[in-house]
């Protein structure tokens, strides 16, 4: 499938597409399973589209993109570096995160408690002691939290970057 030229499509309409992407990419930072911070690229990319690749230029263009793609993997790298610095097996970390994505059926509370109940369980299981355990949970959880607000800040810092690109 071919790209339509950007002189075929309203330049409003992109911008409006932009700007949509990139709240749904700060909404989506908090939000299970939504990746913010793929939207917030896909919002930079179509804005860039939009202008011709002419705005942002190369520097701005760079910085926003490399932001987004922290984002990114923070979104999809959070969870198992928190359960691994945590103390947590290989295998816990694995067989926590799928546990957690069938959490979300019960929605993020779901997820988290999922997840972290996991890494409890399985640790203890393993032989480890109560504190070592619960220390490895909540290491976990706290990750999980912590990645939650980064990704908040590195999407809206993505926006307001955008915003300042389109206001100047």
């Amino acid at each position: 499938m071919q790209l339509p030229a950007v002189g075929a499509l309203p330049v409003d309409l992109l911008v409006l597409v932009a700007f949509a992407l990139l709240i749904a990419g700060v909404v989506g930072s908090v939000t299970p399973l939504v990746p913010g911070g793929a939207l917030s690229l896909a919002g930079v990319l179509v804005y860039w589209w939009g202008s011709g690749f002419s705005e942002p230029n190369v520097l701005v263009l760079s910085g926003v993109i490399f932001v987004a793609l922290v984002a990114v993997l923070t979104d999809w790298l959070a969870g198992a570096i928190s359960a691994k610095a945590g103390g947590a097996s290989l295998r816990t970390t694995m067989i926590a995160t799928l546990v957690g994505l069938v959490g979300l059926t019960f929605g993020p509370i779901g997820f988290l408690v999922g997840t972290a109940g996991t890494v409890f369980l399985l640790e203890l299981a393993e032989g480890g002691e109560f504190e070592e355990s619960a220390r490895a949970a909540g290491v976990t959880l706290l990750g999980m939290l912590t990645s939650s607000v980064l990704q908040v800040l590195l999407t809206a810092g993505v926006l307001v970057a955008m915003v300042g690109v389109y206001l100047l």
